[in-house]
């Protein structure tokens, strides 16, 4: 009974980050290249810079995943949040560089592995509790690329969700 608990956990939670990639990709597919690169302060992050972190952590937190703390020390979390990334092109390869790290370490788990104990800055977590952190983290950013795009198409921007009712 637990193996089919266990798969079905693994399966929702590959379901849950395809939805949030999916979700992210269509906000940006909205935007103009020069869009992505947009900081409403020197406090804030454009989008490319929020994609260079969710990348980074994916990146860092995914690989070798059973095996090494989830924090690397070849992470350069700060550099994550300075203007590295100059075209949308390179924007969307840092993308799909970070989801395709977490799927293949997702697509390699088995349901009797969710159980195992392994580390995120030093911090130890079930794999189980791993995803669910995990889960928490990247849908938060997913939901400030939403909002900043959404911002700055303003009334060109296509609802992803159900639209208001107009009265």
């Amino acid at each position: 009974m637990q193996k089919i608990i266990n798969d079905i956990f693994l399966e929702s939670a590959k379901v849950k980050f395809s939805y949030y990639k999916d979700l992210g990709e269509k906000a940006i597919q909205q935007l103009q290249p020069s869009q992505l690169f947009i900081s409403s302060n020197e406090d804030s992050n454009s989008i490319a810079m929020i994609v260079q972190h969710l990348s980074g952590n994916m990146i860092s937190r995914w690989t070798d995943f059973l095996a090494t703390d989830g924090e690397k020390e070849w992470r350069k979390r700060d550099a994550e949040f300075e203007a590295v990334l100059k075209t949308k092109e390179e924007v969307m390869q840092c993308w799909e560089a970070g989801w395709a790290c977490l799927f293949n370490a997702l697509n390699q788990l088995q349901s009797n592995q969710l159980q195992e104990i392994i580390f995120i800055r030093n911090e130890a977590h079930t794999v189980i509790e791993a995803i669910i952190r995990q889960l928490s983290h990247y849908p938060y950013h997913v939901g400030q690329i939403i909002f900043y795009a959404k911002m700055l198409t303003a009334k060109d921007w296509e609802n992803l969700s159900m639209p208001k009712k107009k009265k």
